[in-house]
């Protein structure tokens, strides 16, 4: 498995914590529930690939101490 793999696994780990009934709205792409969100991650298109970059910098905000 390679890293961008490894962190498609954890991005969508993460979304999986999500209540189900959860809705995940994305800037001008729109609103999605979970499940959508976690297809567009595995399939890694523009929505996915978003989703992906909205997670990393979020988890270095944490690692940086400024969350």
């Amino acid at each position: 498995m390679n890293l961008s793999e490894e962190i498609k696994e954890l991005v969508i780990a993460r979304l999986d914590t999500l209540s189900p009934d959860k809705k995940i709205s994305i800037g001008s792409f729109g609103e999605f529930t979970k499940e959508q969100i976690i297809q567009h991650v595995q399939k890694g298109d523009s929505i996915g690939n978003k989703m992906i970059e909205i997670e990393m910098e979020f988890l270095c905000a944490i690692k940086d101490g400024l969350v």
